[in-house]
């Protein structure tokens, strides 16, 4: 599964990037959408997303293996982050910057119940956001995300584990 999703992806982002180039050029992306930060060309993710999918495939199988019964969650986090990538590009890209903003904050309070760091929610988030920002900013967004979501979730887990075990 791993190769052939990695060979799919490659040949996606290959065909979107042939597809900017002809109808006016593959687009950059300012950092933080500021045109004073520097610009990262959608040529990028020609190398960038083959790797983070590879990466990101071999840990989803790594789990899957020690856990088969967990392949319905897997996917349907993957599904949902997918989704949640996609709708948050549309929006950004309808001007929506109100909702965009709603969006990304309710990434923390998600992250106190859904472990987001994992390889499936960061593999879906980059895929849904890809066609918009290429593959580097979704990258480096999903990155940052992952971090605070794991520091969120598991934080507060330990948080409340040790509170119980004050309570005995």
């Amino acid at each position: 599964m791993r190769t052939t999703a990695t060979i799919v992806i490659t040949a996606i982002m290959a065909l979107l990037l042939g597809w900017q180039h002809l109808d006016g050029g593959v687009p950059a992306h300012h950092l933080l959408a500021d045109p004073g930060m520097p610009a990262l060309s959608n040529w990028w993710g020609l190398l960038t997303l083959p790797l983070l999918a590879w990466y990101l495939l071999g840990r989803i199988e790594r789990r899957r293996a020690g856990d088969p019964a967990s392949a319905p969650r897997i996917k349907g986090a993957f599904i949902g982050a997918l989704l949640f990538g996609a709708l948050l590009a549309t929006l950004f890209t309808a001007g929506q910057h109100d909702a965009t903003d709603m969006m990304a904050l309710s990434v923390f309070v998600v992250a106190l119940f859904y472990p987001i760091y994992r390889a499936e929610y960061v593999l879906g988030f980059v895929l849904g956001m890809t066609w918009t920002f290429g593959a580097v900013l979704p990258t480096i967004a999903a990155c940052v995300f992952a971090l605070v979501g794991a520091i969120i979730h598991l934080g507060v887990r330990l948080i409340y584990a040790r509170m119980l075990l004050l309570r005995r």
